[in-house]
């Protein structure tokens, strides 16, 4: 059986004034947060998995191809994601697992709920996903 490893990285600051743009990670709202900068939703989750899809098929999603789908008015992460999911060919997705770290918001109670969104997003179970968070 051949093995594919891919690694995924995004950062975004927070917003530094609030302009009514909601926080998502993992596809998960975050009720009275500041959102993240970024032309997108900015879900530094989702960008990190997109790119490591990426770095397993070679089709680089983040970049021109979410820009001209942000222009397009697609700026929900999610669908980056399933954009480079559709590169995957017959290559199948075994195990995620996402480390988070920030000082706020408090992740630990939302991590169930960002477990459940991966899961029905990549299609796998929940005991295929992993969320970590260090928070200070």
């Amino acid at each position: 059986m051949k093995v594919r490893t891919g690694l995924g990285q995004d950062s975004h600051p927070f917003e530094a004034k609030a302009t009514g743009k909601a926080l998502k990670l993992a596809g998960v709202l975050f009720e009275g947060q500041l959102g993240l900068e970024g032309n997108s939703d900015a879900d530094v989750v989702l960008h990190a998995l997109t790119n490591a899809v990426s770095g397993v098929t070679g089709h680089n999603v983040m970049g021109p191809i979410s820009d001209s789908m942000c222009q397009a008015g697609i700026s929900d992460s999610r669908e980056y994601l399933k954009t480079a999911l559709k590169s995957l060919g017959g290559l199948r997705l075994s195990h995620v697992s996402v480390a988070l770290e920030c000082a706020k918001p408090k992740l630990v109670n939302h991590i169930p709920l960002m477990r459940e969104s991966l899961a029905a997003l990549l299609g796998l179970q929940l005991a295929d996903i992993g969320v970590t968070a260090m928070e200070d």
